[in-house]
């Protein structure tokens, strides 16, 4: 068995708590095991200045990790899981996932309004083609500004009042520790988050039985289960960044249901639907609601912004 773990992960703050947090998890897990970080910069920390949507999308957040693992520089790499690709990486698989954190998005406003409430022509700042539509289709009066950079310099720019508003996802505020500037919760039904957000992914070679062996442990089974229904229905979408598109899977008293959501990026058109049933129809469910949604339409919709 291997006495020593090296961990590829991005340079920003929370990258590296989710890093940090699988290595403690991992010490804990394994005594006497060694655990390692190799932090990296990667396309999408180093390109701020246009959309993800137009430069590629969010797996520019992962590639050189990937290539650590297929070098051998590294064991295994963090991810979160909504900025994984569908399409897995030849010789490389994401093997475990940890327990869930708050999956949903946070608004945080300088006026300590929520969404109803904020002024017509606020300036809302978001990087989201998702929450972009789902902004203007519930407030179409409200000025959405594309918004980058780290939780650190977005919040910043919002304290500077370069925005009026902002919406970041929850878990990465509350594994800051920064939950507090929370304004609003925006929650199912009326607002879906995207696919695994708040899930931590952990990415090793295939075939490493060695490292597999290891990380096993950290391996939470209902959030692997909500993870195939969410990647599943995003999977048959298309679901990229260029595709304004929601997914959220929940486990209540034994039953999986299932929402997706796709629409415009300008809010006029928005597609919703839902599947319930037996955790074990995972599949069944997942490809209900995809088949579902592209006979609304969502087809064309994904066509016409690829």
């Amino acid at each position: 068995m291997k006495d020593k773990l090296i961990i590829a992960t991005r340079k920003s703050e929370l990258a590296l708590w989710q890093a940090n947090h699988v290595a403690g998890l991992l010490r804990d897990l394994h005594a006497g095991l060694e655990v390692e970080l190799l932090p990296m910069v990667t396309q999408g920390d180093i390109i701020l200045d246009r959309p993800l949507a137009q430069i590629g999308g969010k797996g520019l957040f992962l590639k050189e990790l990937e290539r650590a693992l297929l070098r051998e520089e590294a064991d295994i790499a963090v991810h979160s899981m909504k900025d994984v690709p569908m399409e897995d990486v030849p010789g490389l698989a994401v093997e475990v996932v940890l327990e869930r954190a708050n999956p949903f998005d946070a608004l945080l406003s300088n006026s300590g309004q929520g969404l109803a409430e904020l002024a017509p022509g606020s300036r809302v700042g978001t990087s989201s083609l998702r929450r972009q539509c789902q902004l203007k289709s519930s407030r179409p009066d409200l000025k959405v500004a594309d918004l980058r950079g780290n939780v650190n310099t977005r919040i910043r720019k919002l304290q500077e009042g370069e925005y009026d508003a902002i919406i970041l996802a929850c878990a990465g505020l509350e594994r800051l520790g920064m939950d507090d500037l929370i304004t609003e919760t925006l929650c199912p039904p009326t607002w879906l988050p995207a696919a695994t957000q708040g899930t931590i992914g952990v990415q090793c070679r295939a075939g490493d039985s060695e490292v597999s062996q290891l990380i096993q442990p950290m391996l939470d089974e209902e959030t692997a289960l909500r993870t195939k229904a969410e990647r599943a229905v995003a999977t048959r979408l298309q679901g990229s960044c260029q595709v304004p598109l929601a997914v959220y899977a929940v486990v209540q008293e034994n039953r999986l249901h299932v929402t997706g959501l796709v629409g415009t990026p300008d809010g006029l058109s928005v597609l919703r639907s839902e599947a319930e049933g037996a955790p074990s129809r995972v599949d069944d469910l997942s490809a209900t609601v995809a088949e579902q949604l592209l006979e609304q339409g969502a087809d064309k919709i994904i066509a016409s912004l690829s």
